[in-house]
């Protein structure tokens, strides 16, 4: 039985030393292609580039989507010009990024953004973000955790009525945590259906329940023995391939 490919959205690492500084290499964590081989699909890391036609055969080559980690979205889509803390961002991905989800939203296969993936599936979408946690009024957990990645280290209380209650099968457990910037405004198609016990929105939706977004790291929990639910992601981008 032949098992289904799952595209990877990729990054570029440069090299800050050895004998090529400077050099470019496109890269995803290990971690999101143990996840994915874990739980019976086959990982197909897609490359950036800003070749319209090449991202479209990419993305015409997988069954389903998942848009990985990385650099701060440029605020400038979503109407805001840079404050003082944010992060280092890379537009030409984003873009990359934007044109994978919408590819694969007209194909209609299961997307999964992690963490920036599902930042970008909200601004994509007309949401917004704060540029970094200490611009959000109210009081604000710390998300940027200093530990172990496959530790859980805040809680996480999902909405019983949706898809990613569903697919966990579960609405109350620890998550791990690493990012600065937020979900603001979560997009007008879009649900939030997760928040931290801060209030932050750290899971949003769509309506058919075919791209969801998770602002923790399930692909770095994959292992942790305490946490097998948490394969239940992998498993329905899987399950849902077409």
């Amino acid at each position: 039985m032949t098992k289904p490919l799952i595209g990877v959205s990729g990054s570029v690492i440069i090299d800050d030393g050895g004998i090529f500084p400077g050099y470019h290499r496109s890269y995803v964590n290990e971690d999101y292609i143990d996840s994915v081989v874990k739980n019976g699909g086959v990982p197909f890391i897609i490359p950036f580039t800003e070749d319209d036609d090449v991202i479209k055969q990419q993305l015409d080559n997988v069954q389903g989507l998942i848009l990985s980690g990385g650099h701060d979205v440029d605020p400038h889509l979503y109407g805001e010009e840079p404050e003082q803390k944010l992060g280092k961002t890379w537009p030409a991905r984003d873009r990359f990024d934007m044109r994978l989800l919408k590819l694969a939203e007209e194909k209609g296969i299961p997307v999964l953004g992690i963490c920036r993936g599902a930042q970008i599936i909200n601004v994509y979408h007309g949401g917004t973000l704060y540029q970094d946690l200490s611009y959000r009024p109210e009081h604000t957990l710390k998300h940027m955790q200093g530990h172990d990645p496959s530790l859980a280290t805040h809680g996480m209380q999902v909405e019983e009525d949706s898809k990613l209650a569903s697919i966990l099968g579960k609405t109350n457990f620890m998550v791990n945590s690493f990012h600065h910037q937020l979900i603001n405004r979560v997009a007008p198609d879009l649900r939030g259906v997760a928040v931290a016990p801060d209030g932050v929105v750290e899971g949003i939706e769509n309506s058919a329940g075919t791209v969801i977004g998770v602002q923790w790291h399930p692909e770095m929990m994959h292992n942790n023995p305490e946490y097998k639910f948490i394969n239940n992601l992998f498993k329905w981008v899987i399950d849902n391939a077409k």
